[in-house]
């Protein structure tokens, strides 16, 4: 049996659909993701089975092949984790085959079956009103997707048991209502750094005039964006197209996120 789940593929901050494809059938006992897959995804593979387990679903004793179409696309980051475990379920019977085709999902998972947020929420959900789907997202994010529009369906998970009992009927979630991210408590001081002063001069005015701000720098300089990227959270969008400035808030997670993995790569 093939179970397909809908997602996106970021490029920018275009989100491009995606068609996961699972199959369970016969053969050598195993999981095989294939489509292009970064190492964050082919790494799906421990942490969809961890959860499903934690979730009280077991592995099939046959071989469950998962495709990533279109295969010449290439597939980036750890928000295919949601997809490919919901069309697992599908495919075991664990939920309705009939209830995932209306949606777009995306979101990591951890060990013990929850959820966790993912970076370009906000655009893999105006993806999806584009095309008339709803999403399927982490619970932390849902706030942030429902900027995208007021009238689309949006389901907020925090589990993949959750998600479950909503399909069943047993635990019918409510759609988020849009909100702004609360700044954690924690952020940095610009006291703490020293010298810099044009740079800090200008977080400094951007923060206060509600101001976009364009960081550029080698790849070296990761360690300076990490420090500067949660001011990030004081920032706010007065301008009326608010989802292009969160889209481009999206955007820079990612980007600062696969900066901070290259250098990491590069330092190893």
């Amino acid at each position: 049996m093939v179970s397909r789940v809908k997602t996106v593929a970021f490029q920018g901050i275009e989100a491009i659909p995606v068609d996961v494809q699972v199959m369970v059938a016969p053969g050598k006992i195993g999981m095989q993701i294939v489509g292009l897959p970064d190492k964050a995804v082919a790494e799906s593979r421990e942490r969809v089975q961890a959860a499903l387990h934690a979730s009280g679903l077991s592995m099939p004793p046959k071989r469950v092949t998962v495709n990533l179409a279109p295969a010449d696309l290439p597939k980036e980051g750890s928000h295919y984790d949601l997809p490919i475990a919901l069309g697992l379920m599908a495919a075991l019977g664990a939920i309705p085959a009939d209830a995932l085709p209306g949606h777009i999902v995306l979101g990591e998972l951890s060990l013990d079956g929850t959820i966790a947020s993912v970076a370009g929420v906000l655009p893999a959900a105006m993806a999806a009103n584009a095309l008339g789907l709803s999403l399927i997202c982490p619970a932390d994010c849902g706030p942030e997707a429902a900027w995208a529009d007021g009238e689309m369906g949006i389901l907020a998970a925090r589990s993949l048991i959750q998600i479950a009992n909503h399909f069943r009927g047993t635990q019918v979630m409510a759609r988020p209502e849009p909100a702004i991210r609360a700044a954690p408590a924690d952020l940095p001081d610009l006291a703490e750094i020293k010298g810099q002063t044009v740079a800090k001069r200008a977080l400094e005015i951007a923060a206060a005039g509600g101001h976009n701000l364009l960081m550029v720098g080698y790849i070296n300089t990761d360690r300076a964006v990490g420090r500067f990227r949660p001011l990030g959270a004081v920032w706010r969008p007065f301008s009326l197209r608010r989802e292009r400035t969160f889209c481009l808030n999206a955007e820079l997670n990612l980007l600062v996120s696969n900066f901070q993995s290259f250098g990491n790569k590069r330092r190893s």
